[in-house]
């Protein structure tokens, strides 16, 4: 049996306090000066993964005990690669042969290149089948909504990331423009000038183009606000923390929020902890990891700032080998409704075609 470990860690400040209860009576400053100095920590042994081809692993989560705040912006890169490591030693350590890296950990610095060179055991950060699974929802949110794809247009948030420029890649054929969102003009450009049908822009309210929003960023804030979206709009959120703001949710109605890579796990799965999705489902990153270790597959698999094609697509093929599926669509923590996707549908029915 392949073991994993796969890393976790607080979202913001207050985050904490599922571990140290007193932590949501301080302020967010205290709590990060704590948590500067605690060490990785095994918080859950997962148990229970069987794929369907009859092989068993069995791993342990790992909490590196960083905000994403604290590794972006209040500590420096090295000390920030070196708490991670120290969560590939634990993991080692408790029997581990592979780990992935979750949420922030995936994304500071070099996307995991670093990491991998240091780590005792191979290190993943589950980009490859966070892609597969992005597209694979967003196709299948556009025909329960009604979206032709070759007459609407696609926007991409976060282009330039490894996630982002995949999903574009990916996606862009199927239709009939595509509007890639970066940080960086000139990058963006780049990328648009190789994807066929595509313009390039910095400003996020560009997004009332769009039909379709692909939203991936690494961003610790906001970035897609009720204002900034066309009635009927579907939008596939991957980031994590979330890009779309939960005003969406409460001031939206009409727009239909997908999370991107929420996956049923096959076997009698229990994690150990809670993280907001229901029993036996996770992020796609953490199924990367379970699923290279069914395949006895300990090797550090995606890495870097760009995910290929190829890499999505292997991961597909071990998803359908394995048993890991879609499991539904779900928005802020909550599974979504056939009433959600029906007021998506006669919302962008009323407004017409974004290329009108």
């Amino acid at each position: 049996m392949t073991r994993f470990a796969f890393v976790v860690h607080p979202i913001t400040p207050k985050d904490a306090a599922r571990k140290y209860p007193i932590a949501k009576y301080f302020p967010d400053s205290w709590i990060e000066a704590f948590l500067r100095h605690k060490k990785p920590m095994v918080v859950s042994r997962v148990t229970g993964v069987e794929s369907i081809t009859g092989a068993k692993t069995e791993g342990l989560f790992v909490g590196c005990p960083l905000t994403p705040a604290m590794m972006t912006e209040k500590m420096p890169l090295e000390a920030v690669y070196e708490r991670i490591v120290q969560c590939c030693e634990l993991a080692a350590k408790e029997g581990a042969k592979l780990i992935g890296l979750g949420a922030f950990t995936s994304v500071v610095g070099d996307g995991g290149i670093t990491i991998a060179q240091r780590s005792p055991i191979p290190v993943t950060t589950g980009n490859s089948y966070t892609v597969a699974t992005a597209i694979e929802g967003t196709l299948q949110a556009c025909d329960l909504v009604g979206v032709p794809r070759g007459q609407a247009v696609l926007a991409v948030v976060g282009a330039t990331g490894s996630i982002g420029k995949t999903c574009a890649r990916v996606l862009a054929p199927d239709f009939a423009r595509t509007i890639v969102v970066g940080r960086d003009q000139a990058r963006t450009e780049q990328l648009a000038a190789e994807i066929p049908r595509a313009t390039a822009t910095t400003q996020v309210t560009d997004l009332l183009q769009a039909d379709v929003v692909i939203t991936v960023t690494s961003s610790d804030v906001d970035v897609i606000m009720p204002e900034h979206l066309r009635p009927g709009a579907i939008v596939c959120d991957v980031a994590r923390p979330r890009d779309v703001s939960v005003r969406v949710a409460k001031e939206r109605p009409d727009v239909l929020v997908i999370e991107g890579g929420v996956v049923a796990v096959p076997g009698n799965v229990d994690f150990g902890i809670h993280f907001g999705f229901p029993p036996k489902t996770a992020y796609a990153c953490m199924s990367e990891t379970m699923m290279l270790a069914l395949d006895d597959r300990a090797e550090s698999f995606t890495l870097g700032k760009d995910v290929s094609v190829d890499q999505v697509v292997e991961t597909q093929r071990l998803a359908e080998k394995h048993g890991f599926r879609l499991a539904g669509f779900r928005s802020f923590e909550r599974a979504v409704d056939p009433a959600a996707i029906e007021r998506a549908s006669l919302a962008r029915a009323k407004a017409g075609p974004s290329l009108a």
